[in-house]
């Protein structure tokens, strides 16, 4: 019979990401983005047909979608080669070229906030005069007229929820991504969504049931997020849906029902609930993926999945009832099934002062296994190793590599605690859960001691580069994707936005200079002995090219083993598929290189 040859890298990469989408009202077509064609574009099905067709060509990576309620455009936000400043963009309902609807100077941001429900008037947050606290407006698109509603002041603030009469809003206040205030405006009175907007939490994802009420999304004086209401006619603080050990990590309002619909993070996966306002009830759904990424209600009642599970990648779903669902796209990895890929293990360790890490634990399948494993630390920091797909993840393990992730302390979905562990502690405590999930890997017979990669990006190339510097004997060889390699240059040259967030997330470079020294690795170049492989956007507005450029030019300077890749139209990430595929299969060459 015919012997077909083990998948390529290829392979595994021609699987493509959906960023987003949106659902017109009549339920007629469906508009997505996705880098089907090898860049990042908007693509369209007309349903109940499921065959995807071009919507709008840019070749740049989209920010939202949003379809006019009465199908006369659609909106798209676009930025470009990674930069992140993203701009308002309209295409025509049939979909063509966009064209800049809400655009100013390169360098400036226009985010969407909302659109009004007549189609007239879309509401956006700009960096424009107000870099680092941003301000609200609207445009008036039948007569081009735009207004300020809101400057931004203290903190970068966000208009997050319009209420139907248009003279309620919502904005959000960000002081740390773990110190989040929400209040609500009408005229020039401004109200605390939650009882003391001075103590640490958050409110995120609000939303108007009525004219007078909000719903909305908070920790306060609680380790687990729950659902909350405001009223405004009352001026009472409610708390509504509290889901014991989940967080609600975002929900939707379907006005017909009174009904809320609430994902929440359960520890490395999504569950889905219906929360009936006027009983009180509460039914936990099916989900059809492990992380869900977006969820839509239509005034249906039909629900819109977009989502991705270990296995499996990004896929939009439908569901009449939240029991059944249909798999609207059929995004798959080339010549593979879920089937041949690994599921992960969720597994436990103790740290070094005996807290518990949540880890996943994916297996190359015997007849793979080449007896290395990658260690990753994941990015964020206040984020999570999830139980999603990356190809890079299943490529890997089809060539033989174990690979371990932790969520070490500071990683989100195990409550409000444990994710504000890293603030102004970036390279000790998650350094040191590292190092035990290390020594279980040793003492668990996963891998040996002369086996062990060691790849990560973002925070996670930080740790990557402070993990070799600080612990080179555990490690074959090393990549760092885009990681800060000096917390000195690296606070300096984050987005304006961020700045005012500095201090609490990571700290002040002249009170905090001793840890800033202490956790920045371009301090350990001396340990920095193991071959190494270092990955750049040129485009990143957020670990600037410069933190990579540095670390490269000191261990080139002191004659070490490292490699450079600059992909000079990319940002934090790769949004084009070639990228992509070029990136992983150096990471690959660059790892059987080192076996050893």
């Amino acid at each position: 019979m015919i012997d077909f040859p083990k998948p390529t890298v290829e392979q595994f990469f021609r699987t493509y990401v959906i960023t987003d989408f949106d659902v017109s009202g009549g339920e007629e077509r469906l508009v997505f983005s996705s880098n089907l064609n090898g860049k990042m574009n908007l693509w369209a099905m007309d349903l109940p047909e499921t065959f995807p067709y071009l919507f709008a060509h840019q070749d740049e990576s989209c920010s939202f979608i949003k379809i006019d309620p009465k199908n006369r455009y659609v909106l798209a936000g676009f930025d470009k080669d990674g930069d992140e400043n993203h701009h308002i963009y309209a295409i025509p309902t049939e979909g063509g070229l966009p064209k800049p609807l809400i655009t100013g100077d390169e360098s400036e941001k226009y985010f969407f906030a909302d659109l009004s429900e007549d189609g007239e008037r879309v509401y956006y947050v700009t960096s424009e005069e107000n870099p680092s606290f941003l301000n609200a407006r609207v445009r008036n698109l039948s007569n081009d007229s735009d207004t300020l509603l809101n400057m931004g002041e203290v903190s970068p603030t966000e208009l997050a929820a319009v209420s139907t009469d248009e003279e309620k809003f919502v904005y959000l206040r960000a002081l740390a991504n773990t110190f989040v205030t929400g209040h609500i405006k009408v005229g020039k009175e401004t109200i605390s969504l939650t009882p003391d907007s001075e103590k640490v939490h958050i409110v995120n994802d609000p939303v108007f049931s009525d004219d007078n009420t909000v719903y909305f999304v908070t920790n306060y004086e609680s380790e687990y997020s729950y659902v909350a209401k405001f009223s405004l006619d009352t001026r009472e603080f409610t708390k509504v849906v509290e889901i014991e050990n989940e967080s609600v990590d975002f929900l939707k309002w379907h006005k017909g029902k009174n009904a809320l619909y609430l994902v929440t993070e359960n520890g490395v996966k999504d569950c889905l609930y219906r929360f009936e306002t006027e009983t009180g009830d509460l039914a936990k759904l099916s989900t059809p993926v492990d992380v869900i990424e977006k969820l839509q209600v239509k005034k249906s009642g039909n629900l819109y999945v977009l989502g991705r599970s270990a296995t499996v990648p990004h896929n939009i779903y439908k569901s009449e009832n939240g029991s059944k669902w249909k798999r609207l796209t059929n995004n798959r990895v080339l010549g593979l099934s879920s089937g041949d890929m690994v599921e992960p293990d969720v597994v436990f360790y103790k740290s070094f002062d005996g807290m518990e890490i949540e880890a996943l634990l994916f297996k190359a399948k015997p007849e793979y296994d080449n007896g290395h494993t990658i260690f990753w630390p994941h990015g964020g920091p206040q984020a999570a190793e999830r139980k999603f797909f990356r190809a890079m993840f299943q490529c890997f393990l089809n060539r033989g590599y174990t690979i371990f992730a932790p969520n070490f302390r500071g990683s989100t979905g195990y409550g409000s605690s444990f994710v504000k562990l890293v603030e102004q502690d970036w390279g000790e405590g998650p350094r040191l859960d590292c190092v035990a999930g290390i020594e279980w890997l040793f003492e668990n017979d996963v891998t040996d001691r002369d086996k062990l990669f060691l790849v990560g990006g973002s925070y996670g190339g930080y740790m990557t580069l402070l993990l070799h510097g600080r612990h080179p004997e555990y490690f074959k060889a090393c990549v760092d994707i885009f990681g800060p390699s000096d917390l000195f240059t690296f606070v300096n040259s984050v987005p304006p936005h961020w700045k005012p967030i500095m201090d609490r997330w990571l700290g002040d470079p002249e009170r905090d200079k001793e840890r800033f020294v202490r956790d920045s690795p371009v301090t350990y170049l001396d340990g920095m002995t193991k071959p190494m492989l270092v990955i750049q956007g040129a485009k990143d507005p957020r670990v600037v090219k410069e933190e990579s450029d540095n670390i490269v030019a000191k261990l080139e300077e002191a004659g070490r083993d490292v490699e450079y890749m600059v992909l000079e139209d990319e940002g934090h990430g790769f949004s084009k598929k070639e990228n992509e595929i070029n990136v992983y299969s150096r990471m690959l060459e660059f790892l059987d290189k080192h076996h050893g």
